[in-house]
């Protein structure tokens, strides 16, 4: 049976960095400015032969309730009540200071096994601050480098000390297969293209959802509804979240996870090294997912860096949906609705019949609705259509209306096949590829988008020249 592990400390003791050392992976933002990480996250561990869950959580302050500061306290106590052993950083470079003393006595209280570490500890002069260690009466302080890796395997015999081996080294017979993998999806190459059995959509199979948008668009308040319970940290203030954080959940008997992003600004706004940190991250989660809901504001919407933001998802290929948050304030919702559908359609056009579900993320107004539109784009995103029936449909279209002639030579087409899914990828076997006239490829697009029933995600054509018979004769005979 898995256990759970969560980092706890003051700000800037290196708790990011442990957890990215105990993950495996640079998941967490690393700052020298205190207080980066809010949210907390939870990533499977790996130390050495045991393996845990482990828990990043927000720096401990001693601030009032309602204060940003106070209800990353709240998401931290969170995190220490679900864990089954506590991680408790110092700095040994500095020493202790008073929030450490006052919240070693709140950890102590809570009851829970705790393993003190003295991080930092590869620096000059660190003994005397890990020495102080003692004084918190939370047992040896274990000297550590999360940045070097230093330290190891004497954190490993202390939580074994703690916890027990049974708890710790037993086997895990029931652990949960991960919910996807995080490759990043280009597209998925069709094995047999004139196979003219489509396979059917899988239902059940897991799906990767990442939320994105401008700040305080209410992205982290959407994911928290959906859910059922204050997961994220959120409030009226602009640019909360920093991390990316992956939520597993559960939608009617299928298993998602949801990944929360920082608001993107305008580059030109971004100046800050940890603001460009946020959207990088974001970024990476984009790549990650499979469909991704782009979050408008339904008072300002259609803002300029939202238009950004989704032609950039779409040159991705992800699957994308707009969301119209904030649903609850608006008045004459009909005439804004209508007007909202008829600037999809114009501002962007390079996908048309996007899918536009307006929600109320404070209400849970529209979040079925939601969902349903998640599903319905992710099953087009996998579509599938069969050499034949393309075929079938291009030799009408090329009755009805045939290429045009480039420098006086007509363009001829010979054959059309699907080669890839997720999204659907078409190769066009064509006379002259670079001469093919972008306008009629957009055509060919829009002819496919109708009639198979392709609304709403990315289509990608590719041009090829088919391959000359006589071109090895040609060399022979040279």
């Amino acid at each position: 049976m898995r256990f759970k592990v969560s980092i706890i400390g003051r700000p800037n003791v290196g708790k990011s960095t442990l957890f990215n050392r105990l993950a495996g992976r640079k998941l967490a933002l690393v700052d020298d400015t205190p207080g980066v990480t809010r949210d907390r996250r939870v990533h499977p561990a790996k130390l050495f032969d045991l393996r845990f869950d482990v828990i990043d959580t927000a720096g401990l302050e001693d601030a009032a309730a309602s204060s940003l500061e106070g209800r990353m306290r709240a998401q931290t106590e969170t995190a220490i009540d679900e864990a089954d052993l506590v991680l408790f950083l110092i700095d040994a470079r500095t020493g202790l200071m008073p929030d450490d003393r006052t919240f070693a006595e709140v950890v102590r209280r809570t009851g829970k096994p705790v393993v003190l570490v003295a991080n930092k500890a590869e620096t000059r002069g660190a003994q005397g601050g890990m020495l102080e260690g003692w004084e918190l009466g939370l047992g040896e302080p274990i000297p550590i480098s999360a940045e070097h890796g230093e330290g190891m395997p004497d954190l490993r015999e202390a939580i074994i000390e703690a916890l027990g081996e049974e708890r710790t080294l037993g086997d895990d017979e029931d652990e949960p297969a991960a919910v996807a993998s995080t490759g990043v999806l280009i597209g998925e190459d069709i094995e047999n293209p004139d196979d003219e059995t489509v396979p059917e959509y899988d239902a059940t199979k897991p799906l990767r959802i990442a939320v994105v948008g401008r700040p305080n668009a209410g992205k982290s308040t959407l994911i928290n509804t959906l859910l059922g319970e204050e997961r994220l940290l959120t409030g009226p203030e602009a640019g909360i979240t920093r991390d990316s954080i992956s939520v597993d959940w559960d939608w009617r008997g299928r298993r998602i996870k949801l990944f929360d992003t920082a608001g993107m600004r305008r580059k030109a706004r971004v100046q800050e090294k940890l603001e460009k940190l946020s959207v990088a991250d974001g970024l990476r989660a984009i790549r990650f997912a499979e469909v991704v809901v782009i979050v408008f504001d339904a008072t300002i919407p259609f803002e300029k860096q939202d238009l950004q933001i989704a032609d950039l998802i779409i040159r991705e290929g992800r699957a994308p949906v707009l969301a119209f948050n904030k649903w609850d304030l608006i008045e004459n919702r009909q005439e804004l609705l209508a007007e909202l559908r008829e600037k999809t359609e114009r501002l962007l056009p390079q996908v048309r019949g996007l899918q536009a579900v307006p929600v109320s993320a404070e209400t849970g107004r529209g979040l079925d609705k939601l969902m349903e539109a998640i599903e319905k784009t992710h099953r087009v995103w996998n579509s599938r259509v069969s050499t034949g029936k393309l075929n079938r449909w291009l030799e009408g279209v090329l009755t009805h209306h045939p290429p045009p002639a480039v420098a006086g030579r007509r363009l001829k087409i010979k054959y059309i096949t699907q080669a890839k899914t997720r999204p659907p990828g078409f190769v066009l076997s064509c006379s002259r590829p670079d001469a093919m006239p972008q306008s009629y490829i957009r055509y060919l697009v829009n002819g496919l988008r109708e009639t198979f029933e392709m609304p709403g995600v990315p289509i990608r054509m590719a041009l090829r020249a088919p391959d000359n018979p006589f071109a090895n004769k040609a060399k022979k005979r040279r």
